[in-house]
């Protein structure tokens, strides 16, 4: 036949949209045409496939006029996915595999210049579109981007290493089928081990608001001078968090497979995404063309880390404030828009002042002024403050009170009071407290009258704004059920008021 037909898939922002791999074969001056809105990398398809052809002693129709279709057309393609759909096309118009098999079969992968296939990304990304659509085609992958796919349970994931190796499957009777890829065994993954929160002494109000951010998925600020432990409190936050479910484990295993950089071992994790504090906007919400997944949807069902809250650009850092209200992204182009979550939790750090040491009594004396402390203050705005649930003060310790304070409970103590937590905020409102909408509120987060009183009087004398207040009942929300108490007493408000004080403006 003069014409074959396979079938991929082509990634639209989480999704995997459907493709049809159209290659016709006619008569007339020889060329490789590639149409279908397809970038630059999907174009040089035409000579990775060549050589590829060439090198597995198969035969490249070079005398033909190759026409290759990648429908729909209105659909941009971008990388080198369609490699090895568009190789099958040209073996299959031109004769050399029966085209019948491919009709039962999707498959993505790139080819090197000797027919080995290499991963792609996205590979979880189409084994859900192939679940959400109960399809029964096998989804055909390179051994590394098959064993992502396979995690996804009710999907028939097969896997090659050569292109050959397909072939040979695809031959009439042949007795070499594909072969079937698994994932890791998640029960067998070998866990590195967590950082211990005892490895951090002293600091019992810091891990307080620690433990109560991972309770309530609540968002922390870290105030204090070079080397007290902030960085080392961030890095400890994950380990406090309760296990990925399974519908949790693929939205965050699949958005880092869209950045090539999910690892199967890695599966159930959360992840900690801590960039540079030179990265753009961009960098931190994610755009291009086509657009992709930035920080903070890389740190969904995570935590994101920003160290050097001030020294990020104004722009990158306003650009938080909506990701950090709605849990979700959408980014906008001319032409395309592209949705990824962003249900992360926000740990940020940050120096008193540019030479870090105001407010501290230690050898080390603050050699700024007020104005200076207040324009290092100022770079973050007031509008991305109130969206932060709790700003503690982390202050350095004197080597004989460190040396004297005691470890504390260790990460397994305190991650059992947040599981329990956890719990108890599911069974009551289904979702964490960080989520509670008004009406929520209003329903789950009754305080009793004196401890109304006290946040009616705490918000006038601090000037807070109505979020503020919102975010203060949602901590101490969070605080009553570490306590496994049912409703909002007076000292879980005020140590919630205690834990939002440390960049409190004049």
């Amino acid at each position: 036949m003069t014409l074959a037909l396979i079938h991929s898939r082509a990634l639209d922002g989480l999704r995997a949209e459907a493709v049809t791999v159209e290659v016709h074969l006619a008569n007339g001056l020889p060329s490789f045409t590639l149409v279908g809105l397809a970038d630059t990398e999907v174009k040089e398809a035409r000579e990775r496939v060549r050589a590829a052809l060439l090198s597995s002693g198969l035969e490249f129709p070079a005398n033909k006029r190759i026409t290759v279709n990648l429908a729909p057309a209105d659909l941009p393609k971008e990388g080198a996915r369609f490699d090895l759909p568009i190789a099958l096309g040209l073996l299959a118009a031109s004769g050399q595999i029966e085209a019948g098999p491919l009709a039962e079969l999707e498959c993505a992968g790139e080819l090197s210049l000797a027919g080995e296939l290499r991963p792609v990304r996205g590979a979880l990304a189409m084994a859900l579109a192939l679940r959400q659509r109960a399809s029964p085609r096998q989804l055909l992958l390179p051994p590394g981007s098959a064993a992502e796919a396979a995690l996804v349970g009710g999907v028939d994931v097969r896997q090659a290493g050569h292109l050959l190796d397909v072939v040979r499957a695809l031959l009439p009777q042949s007795q070499e089928p594909l072969a079937r890829a698994r994932g890791p065994a998640r029960a067998g993954i070998t866990e590195e081990p967590a950082p211990d929160l005892r490895d951090i002494k002293g600091q019992a109000v810091p891990k307080r608001a620690l433990e109560i951010a991972a309770a309530g998925a609540h968002s922390l600020l870290l105030v204090g001078p070079p080397g007290s432990g902030k960085s080392m409190l961030a890095q400890r936050l994950p380990g406090l968090l309760p296990a990925l479910d399974e519908d949790a484990a693929l939205e965050s295993a699949a958005t880092l497979s869209l950045a090539g950089q999910f690892r199967p071992a890695a599966w159930g994790r959360r992840p900690l995404r801590a960039p540079h504090h030179s990265a753009s906007a961009v960098a931190l919400v994610g755009g291009g063309s086509p657009p992709r997944p930035g920080e903070i949807s890389l740190a969904h069902q995570g935590v994101l880390f920003l160290d050097e809250l001030p020294e990020f650009q104004r722009s990158a850092l306003e650009a938080l404030r909506e990701p950090l209200e709605t849990g979700r992204i959408l980014i906008a182009r001319a032409a395309r828009q592209a949705e990824f979550p962003a249900r992360f939790h926000l740990v940020a750090a940050m120096n008193p002042c540019a030479c870090g040491f105001h407010g501290q009594s230690g050898v080390r004396q603050c050699r700024c002024t007020p104005d200076q402390v207040a324009r290092y203050q100022g770079r973050l705005s007031g509008p991305l403050l109130d969206r932060i649930d709790m700003m503690v003060e982390v202050p350095g310790l004197p080597p004989e009170l460190l040396a004297a304070a005691p470890d504390g409970d260790d990460t397994a103590t305190v991650a059992q009071r947040v599981q329990q937590a956890r719990e108890r905020q599911r069974a009551r409102q289904d979702c964490v407290n960080a989520q509670l909408s008004p009406p929520q509120l209003d329903r789950h987060a009754r305080a009793d009258p004196a401890a109304q009183a006290l946040l009616e009087r705490s918000i006038a004398a601090l000037g807070w704004s109505a979020r503020a207040q919102h975010r203060l009942l949602r901590v101490a929300r969070s605080i009553a059920d570490l306590a496994a108490e049912d409703s909002i007493q007076k000292a879980h408000v005020a140590e919630a008021v205690q834990l939002r004080r440390a960049l409190v403006r004049q």
